[in-house]
Parts: structure tokens; sequence; C-alpha cells
């Protein structure tokens, strides 16, 4: 019997086949504020990037999978992490430096509360500004101020404009009312959103017959409801289907060991071979004694035997491929100042 893979339990169905449900974790214990009522909260990632298939780099003569590394242009070393800085370039090619014991003193000051500021209505925020979205779950003794909190924000068809702290930045946060319970969704802030109107989109006439026909179209079209399941990445299934037929056909490349640095292989029997046949420096050479244990070690020492073929590996389960243990190159982010 094959081994079930195990994964987290879809939201929106049942599991697949052959599969069994891990229980989710959350990433923090917060405080949900307003006024005078503090909710107690957990808060867990909502959301899982399953829509890419990784491939790693390889070199295509041997087949060795390869390193990122940073090298300084100007004297051409390999530079390890202790030997770097942050620096902001605010003209071309001229920078100011930034330790990293600076940038943590400017970070947001950490804190454990969700602190809401006010309330709107539902529709108020345009889902332009929504960005990634968390569950909230009440935490020990929370239940019953958790579950009015939601019911409230239901019965009023609004939601919470709230500040939150996490990984030394402060976000803008939106909490509603879910099916299920609560959902924090960070926001975006006014300048990381371009305005539409840059864009000079053409205006038009639009004729009424035109406008009635297009309605009908709609109609046409028009369902109740958006359900996710029923989409599939298409080119996601393609490539995944390339990759089991020539896992299924042994187009497999093994790539080569790859000593580390300074690390010598030995093998035990042609170590014993050479050791054997050394001469000893101050001991006497008997005549034929040293001939028959030679002979003896010969017959006993074993012979290595031939590889059996290993079978063909299963296809890991589709996610991002993870970068090497050396740094990733930073992206620059921001305007200048």
């Amino acid at each position: 019997m094959s081994p079930r893979k195990q994964t987290k339990k879809p939201s929106n169905g049942p599991l697949p086949e052959g599969e069994v449900a891990l229980a989710a974790r959350s990433i923090a214990s917060m405080t949900l504020s307003f006024g005078l009522v503090s909710v107690p909260v957990k808060v867990y990632t909502a959301t899982e990037s399953k829509s890419g298939v990784g491939f790693n780099l390889m070199h295509k003569e041997c087949g060795t999978r390869l390193k990122q590394q940073y090298v300084c242009p100007h004297d051409g070393k390999v530079l390890e992490r202790a030997d770097m800085v942050k620096g902001y370039e605010f003209e071309k090619e001229k920078y100011v430096i930034f330790e990293k014991s600076k940038l943590e003193a400017l970070e947001a000051s950490a804190s454990d509360t969700i602190d809401i500021v006010s309330f709107v209505p539902t529709e108020a925020i345009d889902p332009i500004y929504l960005d990634k979205p968390y569950y909230l779950a009440p935490d020990k003794r929370g239940g019953k101020p958790y579950r009015l909190l939601q019911e409230a924000m239901k019965a009023s068809g609004t939601c919470a404009v709230a500040r939150w702290t996490w990984k030394g930045k402060q976000h803008m946060v939106q909490v509603r009312a879910g099916n299920d319970g609560l959902i924090l969704q960070t926001l975006l802030y006014a300048d990381e959103v371009r305005s539409q109107a840059d864009i000079g989109i053409e205006e038009t006439d639009i004729q009424p017959t035109e406008l009635q026909l297009a309605e009908q179209l709609i109609e046409q079209y028009r369902v109740d409801s958006y359900d996710a399941a029923a989409y599939q990445d298409e080119e996601k299934e393609r490539i995944l289907a390339e990759i089991d037929k020539k896992i299924a056909g042994n187009n497999i490349t093994a790539a080569p060991a790859v000593g580390q640095p300074g690390a010598q292989v030995i093998d035990l029997v042609e170590a014993l071979r050479a050791s054997l046949k050394k001469k000893p420096a101050a001991a006497e050479q008997p005549t034929a004694a040293p001939r028959a244990a030679r002979k003896t070690a010969r017959a006993a020492a074993p012979t290595p035997e031939p590889a059996e073929e290993a079978p063909a590996p299963k296809r890991r389960s589709v996610r991002r491929a993870a970068t090497e243990n050396q740094p990733a190159p930073a992206r620059k982010t921001g305007t200048k100042r």
C-alpha cells in the first residue's frame, strides 16, 4: 500500500483521494481590541500558492544543480552574509549605507494587539486595496466575544479597519465577518496602488441598442456564485503530466556527487590493499610469510558488489522550488526619496 500524502484540508471541499488532513497551526496569538472590548484570537494563514511548478537551474553538461553567489565586481571576491550591508540608491550609483542594527531600530515596535480604529460599510473598501488574507479564530476564553463581533458586523453590514504590527512592519487591515468566522486581510497603502486614470482610457459613445445586446449576452453567461473548485490550472496540469511521463520512462538525470572542499573520500578496500603493499620501515622482511599474508588478505578482502538499480523516484508535491542557503538577490523596492 502506498503511503498517504499529508496535506492541509481544503476549506472548499473534501480531500483528494489518498491524502490525509493535517491540523492547521496558528502563526500568532493576538488580541483584537476595540473600545473596552478585547477578543483573544489566533492568526492562521488563509492561502497557499500552488499555481507554479518549481524548477531548479541545472548545468546542461553534467546535470548538477547550480548555486547562487554574491560576487563583488570591484575585487572579484565571493561575499558571505557577514560581509554585506544594505544601501539605498538615492541617485545613480550613489548610496546611503545602513547597518542591520540601525534598520532593526527603525522597525515598528512589536505588539500583540490588533487595534480597531473604525467600522465602515463592507463595500466601502475597494477590492484593489485588498492584499494577503488570514483567518482569525478565538483563543482561550474568547469564544463569546468573538461570535458577538462576527454577528454584529454581519447584521450591520460593516467591517473593521485596524492597525496590525507584524514582523517589524505596520499594516492597515480589514477585519470582516466570513461565513465560518472572522477574516483579517492586509490592505495596501494609497501610494502602493496606481491610479487607473493615469492610463488614459478613451471615452466613447454607447448606443442604447448596443447596451441592450451586451446586457443580454451577460445574462446568458451569468451564474449565481463563483465556485473556485470548478477551475483548474491547465498549464500546470500539462507540465505535471510531462514530469510524470519522464519519471515513468526513467528519463532521470542524477546529479553527480560534489565533494565538499577539504573532504577526502576513502575507499576502505583500496586503503587496506595499499597498506599491505607498503613495506615497514624498521622491521625485518621475512621471505615466504609476506607472500602468504598478501594472498590471504586478497582472498579475505570483500569484492564490491554492483549497485542494484534504484527504483524511479516519485514526483514530490508541487511547491515552489526552495533556494539554496546562499542569500537571494535583494529586489529594489519603494520609490526614491
